[in-house]
Protein backbone atom coordinates (compact mmCIF):
# COMPACT_ATOMS: atom_id res chain seq x y z
CA UNK A 1 0.00 0.00 0.00
CA UNK A 2 1.39 3.67 -0.80
CA UNK A 3 -0.13 6.66 0.62
CA UNK A 4 0.82 10.07 -1.53
CA UNK A 5 -0.48 12.87 0.85
CA UNK A 6 -2.76 15.62 -0.46
CA UNK A 7 -0.58 18.08 -3.13
CA UNK A 8 2.55 16.00 -2.84
CA UNK A 9 4.18 13.88 -5.61
CA UNK A 10 5.97 10.56 -6.26
CA UNK A 11 8.46 9.75 -8.93
CA UNK A 12 7.96 6.72 -10.88
CA UNK A 13 9.77 3.92 -10.13
CA UNK A 14 9.13 0.62 -12.34
CA UNK A 15 10.45 -1.69 -10.05
CA UNK A 16 7.33 -0.59 -7.73
CA UNK A 17 4.89 -1.52 -9.72
CA UNK A 18 6.07 -4.87 -11.26
CA UNK A 19 3.73 -7.40 -12.02
CA UNK A 20 1.05 -5.67 -10.16
CA UNK A 21 -2.76 -4.48 -10.64
CA UNK A 22 -3.24 -1.34 -8.92
CA UNK A 23 -6.61 -0.16 -7.19
CA UNK A 24 -6.90 3.14 -6.38
CA UNK A 25 -8.41 2.89 -2.74
CA UNK A 26 -9.47 6.63 -2.51
CA UNK A 27 -8.40 10.13 -3.58
CA UNK A 28 -6.96 11.05 -6.60
CA UNK A 29 -4.09 10.42 -8.66
CA UNK A 30 -2.82 11.64 -11.69
CA UNK A 31 0.04 9.47 -13.72
CA UNK A 32 2.35 11.93 -15.27
CA UNK A 33 3.88 10.38 -18.63
CA UNK A 34 7.50 11.40 -19.67
CA UNK A 35 5.70 13.25 -22.46
CA UNK A 36 4.00 15.83 -19.94
CA UNK A 37 0.51 14.26 -20.54
CA UNK A 38 -1.43 13.63 -17.14
CA UNK A 39 -4.22 11.14 -16.51
CA UNK A 40 -6.43 11.58 -13.45
CA UNK A 41 -7.59 8.61 -11.69
CA UNK A 42 -10.58 8.48 -9.63
CA UNK A 43 -11.53 6.10 -6.78
CA UNK A 44 -12.17 2.95 -7.57
CA UNK A 45 -9.60 2.66 -10.59
CA UNK A 46 -7.94 -0.55 -11.41
CA UNK A 47 -5.05 -0.04 -13.68
CA UNK A 48 -1.54 -1.69 -14.56
CA UNK A 49 1.93 0.64 -14.20
CA UNK A 50 4.41 -1.77 -15.06
CA UNK A 51 5.66 -1.07 -18.90
CA UNK A 52 4.45 2.20 -18.78
CA UNK A 53 6.40 5.62 -19.72
CA UNK A 54 5.56 7.37 -16.69
CA UNK A 55 7.37 10.13 -15.14
CA UNK A 56 5.53 10.52 -11.45
CA UNK A 57 2.44 10.06 -9.68
CA UNK A 58 0.68 13.45 -8.13
CA UNK A 59 -2.31 13.20 -5.76
CA UNK A 60 -3.86 16.87 -6.74
CA UNK A 61 -6.73 16.21 -4.07
CA UNK A 62 -7.82 17.41 -0.91
CA UNK A 63 -7.16 13.82 0.58
CA UNK A 64 -5.00 11.16 0.95
CA UNK A 65 -4.56 8.81 -1.78
CA UNK A 66 -4.57 5.39 -1.58
CA UNK A 67 -3.06 3.04 -3.66
CA UNK A 68 -3.03 -0.77 -2.92
CA UNK A 69 -0.84 -3.04 -5.33
CA UNK A 70 -1.75 -6.70 -5.42
CA UNK A 71 0.66 -9.40 -7.09
CA UNK A 72 0.87 -12.68 -7.64
CA UNK A 73 2.71 -15.07 -4.82
CA UNK A 74 6.46 -16.17 -6.02
CA UNK A 75 6.61 -19.12 -6.45
CA UNK A 76 9.80 -21.19 -4.34
CA UNK A 77 11.96 -20.73 -7.99
CA UNK A 78 11.23 -17.44 -7.99
CA UNK A 79 13.01 -16.62 -4.46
Amino acid sequence: MITLAPGTSRPFDTADWADALVVLECGEVELEALSGCRIRLQPGAIFWLAGLPLRCLHNPGQQPAVLVAISRRKSAGDR
